[in-house]
């Protein structure tokens, strides 16, 4: 009887698999072997896997330059990334250093932009795509970048009175964009996204109070939805409406050259996971040509903001079982040395799943159990997969660790979690280790962060 964790995965899916496959009763990521990195840095802890950042903007130019080729595309191709994703310096040197662009959404991320500069990783011909609703400070923050010469810098216009701030203040060129509020999907509690400009709205904006100007131009048009790049009617449609409006901007306008379609390619948070990448890029693709190609307007180049895409793949939280408790006759709760709410806040808030595995014990039994956060609060669970309303793992045995691993949490977690602040019940954030390939292939790892002190919390508390 075929009773090891290994094989109920082997029966359950197509294992093993780009990213995951065990050796020696061990789990592998990316190549990597986590048990010598649990050894070496103990759990729980957070790793970074950097090549893996690279290799996905790398794909994503790859599956649009095919496209492109296909069906004669005469537009270019940019990949920017969304920085509130991951705000990390070694996230964002990554990026740049793969040449690809940068969408801010606040004041700060301004900031971030000129330190980035000043070390030089970061050029001033790097476009720089300012969205969101801006404050003052953000506003300002814009205005520095232009007048200091970071040439393609582009505010992307989220309300009708953002354009004033720039008239009255900023005399240099101007190259701007505008924020279409696309319509929600059905399910949805609001009919029309409080982001962006509503579509009755934008040829008057452009006619009234950019036209007028000398130094205003308006180079992009902005689309975006948040359930992300789907082959859905409702994604289509949006889609559609959006290039619609590009074509009639472009006949009155010749300097718009930019077609934005946001972001929100998936990435897989389960072994069953399944998304052709290369044939919903294809639909874009020829669709954005073909509405192009029948209004008589050029095609546009296109911008796409990835950022869960970009990071969420390369990073993973690895805890330990360190006790289990027995509630009833149905209910085992594995405990680890962590919590959710503090180290994967997505799981509790939006009840987000990524793929869970053992990391030693492959060839053990396996049992249903939950997972324990060791916070006072009963949400602090983890009871499903996204395949399964169920866990399974390798079952407890007190004289025999089971380290387990949360894979692709590269997206916003530290973020929400507020990195190295105040947590719930004053968990520490987990240590953080970066690991790379040496010239050779070799990995190589570094301690980025220490788990987080008490000092370090007490300090922020106001007990210093």
């Amino acid at each position: 009887m075929k009773n090891k964790y290994i094989d109920l995965i082997k029966q359950t899916f197509d294992f093993p698999q780009e990213n995951f496959k065990v050796e020696k009763d061990k789990l592998i990521f990316h190549n990597i072997p986590l048990m010598e990195i649990i050894e070496k840095y103990d759990t729980p802890i957070k790793i970074t896997y950097l090549p893996k950042i690279t290799e996905q903007i790398e794909k994503a130019r790859r599956w649009f330059r095919s496209s492109m080729e296909k069906v004669n595309y005469q537009g270019k191709y940019f990949y920017s990334f969304c920085t509130k994703s991951s705000h990390f310096s070694f996230v964002l040197k990554q990026v740049l250093e793969a040449n690809a662009h940068i969408e801010t959404s606040s004041a700060f991320d301004i900031n971030i932009i000129e330190k980035l500069e000043q070390k030089k990783i970061l050029n001033k011909r790097t476009y720089i795509l300012c969205n969101g609703f801006k404050r003052e400070q953000y506003l300002k923050n814009i205005q520095r970048l232009i007048e200091n010469d970071f040439v393609n810098t582009i505010p992307i216009l989220d309300n009708l009175y953002e354009i004033d701030y720039y008239t009255e203040t900023i005399k240099k060129p101007i190259n701007l964009g505008i924020r279409i509020a696309t319509e929600e999907e059905p399910k949805f509690s609001f009919y029309t996204s409080r982001l962006g400009i509503r579509y009755d709205d934008v040829l008057s904006l452009y006619t009234e109070k950019i036209k007028p100007k000398k130094n205003l131009k308006l180079k992009m048009l902005h689309f975006f939805i948040n359930t992300g790049i789907n082959d859905t009617a409702y994604y289509r449609n949006e889609l559609n409406k959006c290039i619609q409006l590009y074509c009639k901007l472009k006949k009155i306008n010749p300097d718009l050259q930019f077609l934005n379609i946001g972001g929100g390619l998936p990435i897989k948070n389960s072994l069953s996971f399944e998304y052709d990448y290369e044939y919903i890029i294809d639909e874009i693709v020829n669709h954005i040509k073909t509405i192009c190609n029948n209004n008589n307007v050029p095609e546009p180049d296109i911008f796409t903001e990835f950022g869960n895409f970009t990071v969420g793949e390369s990073m993973a939280n690895i805890f330990t079982v360190i006790n289990q408790k027995r509630q009833n006759d149905r209910e085992l709760w594995d405990m680890i040395n962590s919590s959710f709410i503090t180290s994967l806040p997505d799981t509790w808030a939006i009840n987000q799943k990524y793929i869970l595995l053992p990391i030693n014990r492959w060839e053990q039994e396996y049992e249903r159990v939950f997972l324990g956060g060791l916070t006072c609060d009963s949400e602090d669970y983890y009871n499903s997969e996204n395949h399964s309303n169920a866990i399974f793992l390798p079952k407890y045995k007190a004289n025999q660790k089971l380290h387990i691993g949360f894979f692709h949490t590269g997206a916003y977690q530290e973020a929400l979690s507020g990195y190295g602040g105040i947590k719930h019940c004053l968990i520490p954030s987990p240590k953080h280790i970066l690991i790379d390939r040496d010239s050779n292939g070799k990995l190589t790892t570094e301690l980025f962060s220490e788990e987080q002190s008490h000092e370090s919390m007490l300090n922020i508390l106001g007990y210093s």
